[in-house]
C-alpha cells in the first residue's frame, strides 16, 4: 500500500496564542483552478480566519489566497467565503458543541494529503490573557532548561 503524501502550506500559529485547541478535524476545501495553483505556490494567509455553520454547510472566512499571476479572468477574490467540505452528521456536531458550549471553529493548517487541499480544523476555547503570560512563561522556561542541558553536555 503506497504512502500518502503529506505537504504542509501553512499554519495558524496565531490560533495556538489565542485558543486552547480541544478537538480538531480534517476538511476538504472547495477550490476554483488558479486557487490551488496559488497554494501551491504557499501563497495563504490563515492568520485571521474562522468558520462558521451557515444552513447546515461549513464556511471558512477570512482565509486569504493570494491571486495567481497568470490567473488572468479566473481568478478569484482573495478573501472570498470558501465551502469546506464535511459530512453532515461531523458538521452538526460540530454547530453543537459551538452553540452549547461557546466553542469557535478555527484553521488550524492548509496542507496537500496526495493531490488534495486539506484544512484542519480546531474546535477552540478561547485564552485569558494571564493564560497565555503562563504559556509564554513555560515555553521560556522550557527553552532555558533545553539550553543549560545543551550547555552542560557540550563541557
Amino acid at each position: 500500500m503506497p504512502k500518502e503524501s503529506f505537504k504542509r502550506i501553512a499554519n495558524n500559529k496565531k490560533a495556538y496564542h489565542d485558543y486552547f485547541v480541544i478537538e480538531s478535524q480534517e476538511a476538504g476545501i472547495e477550490l476554483c483552478g488558479t486557487e490551488v495553483k496559488s497554494v501551491r505556490k504557499g501563497r495563504v494567509n490563515l492568520k485571521d480566519s474562522w468558520c462558521s455553520v451557515d444552513s447546515g454547510e461549513l464556511h471558512i472566512n477570512g482565509m486569504h489566497i493570494s491571486q495567481y499571476e497568470q490567473g488572468n479572468i479566473f481568478n478569484q477574490e482573495p478573501m472570498r467565503v470558501r465551502r469546506l467540505l464535511m459530512h453532515k452528521r461531523e458538521i452538526q456536531h460540530l454547530y453543537g458543541l459551538m452553540k452549547q458550549d461557546g466553542y469557535a471553529l478555527i484553521p488550524l493548517s492548509v496542507y496537500f494529503k496526495g493531490s488534495l487541499v486539506k484544512v484542519q480544523i480546531g474546535l477552540c476555547k478561547g485564552k485569558k490573557l494571564y493564560d497565555k503570560r503562563a504559556d509564554m512563561a513555560s515555553r521560556a522556561a522550557k527553552r532555558d532548561i533545553e539550553r543549560a542541558i545543551k550547555e552542560q553536555n557540550r563541557s
